[in-house]
This record gives C-alpha cells, sequence and structure tokens, in this order.
C-alpha cells in the first residue's frame, strides 16, 4: 500500500517533469489529502501560478481527504507507468 508520502517522493524519481495539468492535478490533490477544503483569498489576476493553483485546489472542495489522497497516489502510479515505457 502507497502513502501518500511515499507517493511524494516516488513523483521526483521520473525522468522528465510532469506537465502543467498533471503538476496542477497533483498539487491539488495533495492540498486536499494535507489541508481539506481551500482555504485563503484567491490571488489576483497578476499571481497567475497562484492562481490556477489555487482554483485547481478550489475546485476539489467536498473531497475527502482519504479520497483525495487516493487520486493523487493513482495519478502518481499512473505517471511512474507512462514513464516506464
Amino acid at each position: 500500500m502507497t502513502t501518500l508520502q511515499q507517493a511524494q517522493q516516488d513523483i521526483n524519481t521520473l525522468s522528465k517533469k510532469p506537465s502543467n495539468e498533471n503538476l496542477l492535478f497533483l498539487y491539488a490533490h495533495y492540498k486536499q489529502a494535507t489541508t481539506g477544503d481551500c482555504l485563503g483569498k484567491r490571488p489576483s489576476m497578476l499571481e497567475v501560478t497562484g492562481r490556477m493553483k489555487f482554483d485547481a485546489w478550489a475546485k476539489l472542495k467536498g473531497i475527502s481527504k482519504t479520497e483525495a489522497e487516493a487520486q493523487y497516489i493513482a495519478k502518481v502510479k499512473a505517471l511512474l507507468a507512462a514513464d516506464a515505457k
């Protein structure tokens, strides 16, 4: 059984950096799994990266920490499998 911490370490073994879409997915699911629903104020339009991260996390509102962790781990496993090909 892979844990969130193990998956977080495993993602760093990829041969190349994941796409921005995958990075946002991983960020949002990690935050949801560790913190819960999105907190704070949405960053301004000038803070493009912060705003994208906030929006990705906010979309997960209501998803349990356990479900977010399971989806994070599944995504890491899929990225590792694709990288191994």
